[in-house]
């Protein structure tokens, strides 16, 4: 319910989703969705891409709501950590780490696409970034995203060091520090990025839409993390 006054968005309708190893064999859990409606002339997606479209990557502001069950077995089964495990890298505990709520970008993409051309967005939930990314890039395009461009959070490192996991495995399943995506064309990326910070998103430019070379896949990350 909360998640629906931050995106602004009424709560219309549900799916099932899947929490394995931690409901029984009869339980469920039910979690909302919604839809919406917008003119055909106003739709964004694949089909508005173009090669020299700059990729911009805006914060997480943790795990968000993906990749628990991995987290639960490296962190808790291999590492033997409990929830009230103080982590010098949080400043608090595993638990409250763990609980840290999800970024809601429903709005901030509103003012975005309000305020400057946008071509794409892309929601990095389960999956990791490149293949939620990969999800709005055209065939004959390729998304090229720098690492160095950004340091992601404490949590991620805790999660892969200390349950021994190596970081292609974390990008499968984590955000790794991003939790939203845009693609717009290169001249709007600096109006983009200033509505971003005036509505107080940590957000820069990540990455580039260039043409698919070989047998490279939709989207692709390169480099090694900063810091």
């Amino acid at each position: 319910a909360e998640g629906c006054v931050l995106a602004g968005c009424a709560l219309v309708g549900g799916e099932t989703a899947e929490h394995p190893g931690l409901l029984g064999e009869d339980d469920f859990d039910v979690a909302g969705a919604g839809t919406g409606v917008v003119e055909a002339d106003r739709l964004l997606g694949a089909d508005r891409i173009r090669t020299g479209d700059a990729v911009i990557a805006m914060a997480s502001s943790g795990l968000h709501s993906n990749g628990y069950s991995l987290v639960r077995h490296v962190v808790f089964d291999r590492a033997g950590w409990s929830l009230d495990r103080e982590v010098e890298e949080f400043g608090r505990t595993l638990g409250e780490e763990l609980l840290e709520p999800t970024k809601i970008y429903s709005l901030d993409c509103l003012a975005l696409a309000r305020t400057t051309e946008v071509h794409a967005f892309s929601h990095i939930t389960g999956g990791g970034l490149a293949a939620n990314l990969a999800r709005v890039i055209p065939d004959g395009l390729h998304a090229t995203v720098d690492r160095s461009t950004w340091t992601p959070g404490a949590v991620f490192d805790v999660v892969g060091t200390a349950g021994r996991v190596e970081r292609l495995e974390l990008e499968k399943t984590l955000n790794m520090g991003v939790g939203m995506m845009a693609v717009v064309p290169r001249e709007s990326a600096d109006a983009a990025l200033t509505t971003l910070a005036d509505r107080g998103v940590d957000a820069w430019i990540a990455g580039e839409i260039t043409e698919r070379a070989g047998h490279a896949t939709g989207a692709t990350l390169t480099g090694d993390y900063a810091g």
